[in-house]
């Protein structure tokens, strides 16, 4: 049991992550649970934090494009793509090498690489020798925090440090693509929306189906749930089907009738979907320590940071309607 401490002193981050411990870092995403990802030892530490399966990868954050090719092959559509949009909410799903444990791939010959965009945590990564491996700070299969006191609420007493680098400006898990036979393969919809990166490539992506056994982080069916059931769907619908329960309301902008005021909760008054998905996890976070009886969630719009929206409301609901 730790004494889980929150602080912004990166020296006592570098520390801890020397030896061997495990800390919550911010990033522009969600903050993530980092640990050095060439110790074994280090890397047990993440998924016994979370209660992670070990089947369940984890992501290698780095401090720059220049040592990916240290720790994987790289070829030239996935050089350009991190050329441009690393640091950020991007991570490359590439063939690993050697130097990469498998437990940090649980096993896979691929491994997924990221560049944070967070200046704290990019001091942090150019004070280390070894990249972290970094999955979610929560327990596993919540919801993702969004700040530094969502970390502690999932996990105090059993990491020792968060270092507290304010909001995450972003709110959503990176986009994860792979090239394969020069085609880019989406594996997980995020915080980078596609049409930008087909935008690069002048091509577009290929969505990849989800599997039992993931090849990287966000491919598995039930993720990112509240302990309150959620649905999505057509609201006005379901607000009919669960009449009599104590309902909670997440849309994009839209206000409904029979439901009170106080029980809605807009993403985004002026239908701006970056704004929502900024928004989404910390309000799905307050809708469950409201105890409703049930979170019923608007369809948004399948583009830009839409298409990441939906698919985190669709792992949300899934527990539900198993």
């Amino acid at each position: 049991m730790y004494n889980t401490e929150i602080g912004i002193d990166i020296d006592k981050a570098v520390a801890l992550l020397n030896a061997n411990e495990v800390v919550a870092i911010p990033t522009e995403t969600v903050y993530g649970l980092a640990g050095n990802a060439l110790k074994n030892e280090a890397v047990i530490k993440i998924f016994e934090a979370k209660k992670r399966p070990f089947f369940n990868p984890l992501i290698l954050h780095l401090a720059s494009v220049e040592l990916i090719e240290k720790f994987a092959w790289v070829d030239e559509i996935s050089l350009l793509l991190a050329q441009h949009f690393m640091p950020g909410p991007f991570t490359l799903l590439l063939n690993k090498k050697d130097i990469v444990p498998d437990l940090v791939t649980a096993g896979s010959a691929k491994v997924a690489i990221r560049i944070p965009n967070h200046s704290l945590t990019n001091q942090l990564l150019t004070q280390l020798k070894f990249p972290l491996a970094a999955p979610s700070a929560n327990p596993f299969g919540y919801v993702s925090p969004v700040s530094a006191k969502h970390v502690q609420q999932g996990l105090q007493g059993k990491i020792p440090y968060i270092l507290d680098g304010g909001n995450c400006n972003i709110g959503l898990e990176s986009t994860i693509v792979e090239v394969e036979n020069d085609n880019v393969i989406l594996h997980r919809a995020g915080g980078l929306a596609i049409e930008e990166i087909e935008a690069i490539i002048s091509k577009k992506i290929i969505v990849a189906t989800h599997h039992s056994k993931p090849q990287t982080s966000g491919q598995l069916k039930s993720h990112y749930a509240t302990t309150t059931d959620l649905l999505q769907g057509n609201v006005d619908e379901l607000i009919k089907k669960h009449q009599g329960k104590n309902i909670a309301i997440l849309s994009f902008k839209k206000q409904y009738d029979n439901v009170e005021t106080q029980n809605q909760f807009i993403l985004s008054p002026s239908e701006n979907l970056n704004e929502a998905a900024q928004n989404l996890f910390a309000t799905m976070r307050k809708l469950d320590e409201i105890n409703y009886d049930i979170i019923l969630a608007e369809v948004f719009p399948n583009k830009g940071l839409g298409l990441a929206i939906n698919d985190r409301l669709q792992r949300a609901q899934a527990s539900a309607k198993e």
